[in-house]
């Protein structure tokens, strides 16, 4: 059975899809960009600053179902500079320190909003 994940501490759909859905013991969480929930604006400042709220996101809602960050078991990162690689990762390796997820990176061209990160994240429960 399909459950539609939504908490108010991150940030709304801003088109036809879910915060995240989960499927048994699986999590999928939409693409996360640096959307201050509380404001709706864009994070203030560079990679950094973006990489944390986005993280911030998805770990808000995998706790709205009573998970962390440690539920999670694979990502995708969407850069669209990726000179700016090593500023992430540093902001990233804080959040998954201990048995980090499989993780992809890619550059794109754009992403929503013109900011320069997206993460979408796959989790077990």
């Amino acid at each position: 059975m399909k459950e539609i994940i939504s908490t108010s501490k991150a940030p709304s759909a801003i088109g036809p899809y879910s915060q995240g859905v989960k499927v048994g013991n699986l999590v999928f969480i939409s693409g996360q960009i640096p959307i201050d929930p509380i404001t709706g604006n864009i994070v203030e400042g560079g990679i950094k600053e973006q990489t944390s709220r986005v993280i911030e996101n998805i770990k808000a809602i995998l706790e709205s179902i009573g998970g962390n960050l440690s539920n999670v078991v694979k990502t995708t990162v969407f850069m669209v500079d990726l000179s700016e690689f090593s500023a992430m990762n540093e902001v990233y390796k804080e959040y998954f320190s201990e048995k980090p997820p499989a993780r992809s990176t890619v550059q794109v061209a754009a992403l929503p909003r013109n900011v320069k990160i997206e993460i979408e994240a796959i989790a077990i429960l």
